[in-house]
Order: structure tokens, then sequence, then C-alpha cells
């Protein structure tokens, strides 16, 4: 499972809080309110994600403009899907993580079952 480092988890943070996408200038304006950062390492950090397939990019004038490949639900269910497959007993690993779960999580889970039950009942 791949995880982000801490200046690509916050390039994510800031790329999945965007309604639209995003140059480099734009996400090293939110991080420069946290800490100094020089628009190079913003530039480094996300051409990496664009090359592991973290962000796509297009061209516009001199430079690039960001997008992310997944949401953040869908990047988290991915690696919620990651975990579960290196457990010997998905079955068991799944009913202790219910367990831990608060009522409103289990409510949001009955939510999605029921919702995946009638997506497949309609294939």
């Amino acid at each position: 499972m791949e995880l982000f480092g801490d200046l690509e988890a916050e390039v994510m943070d800031r790329m999945w809080a965007r309604v639209e996408p995003a140059t480099v200038r734009d996400v090293l304006e939110g991080l420069r309110q946290v800490r100094p950062l020089a628009y190079t390492t913003v530039m480094t950090v996300m051409d990496r994600l664009f090359q592991k397939g973290w962000l796509t990019r297009e061209r516009v004038g001199r430079g690039y403009v960001y997008a992310t490949t997944l949401s953040r639900s869908e990047y988290t269910a991915r690696q919620l899907s990651e975990v579960l497959s290196s457990t010997d007993n998905r079955g068991m690993a799944l009913l202790h993580f219910v367990r831990s779960m608060d009522p409103a999580e289990v409510e949001a889970l009955s939510d999605a079952l029921r919702w995946r039950a009638q997506e497949k009942g309609a294939d």
C-alpha cells in the first residue's frame, strides 16, 4: 500500500479540498499559510504525484493545471481494500472493524450495504 510522505499528504489534502484544478502556485499559497516552502519544492512534489498517478495535469500556457485522479473517499476505500487483502481472514478483520465503529458509522455502513445490494439487483 502506497502511503503519502508528509508533504505529499499536505499537497493532496489541498487538492482534495479544491473544487477546481490547481496550479503549483495555488497549492503553494495554501501551504505557505502553514509553513514556508519554495515554489520548486511544491512543483517537484506535484510532479512526483503526477508520475505516481495520483494527479493529472494539463498544460496551460507555460505551466500545468493539476487535478486529483481519485477523490479522498475513493483513496480511503482503496487503502481499506489493500489492508483487507493482506489478512488471511477478511471476515474476522471486518467483524473486528465493525465492532470498533460508532452507531453513526454502523448506520452509514448499513446504508452502503443496502445500496450495494440494490445495485447488484439491477445488474
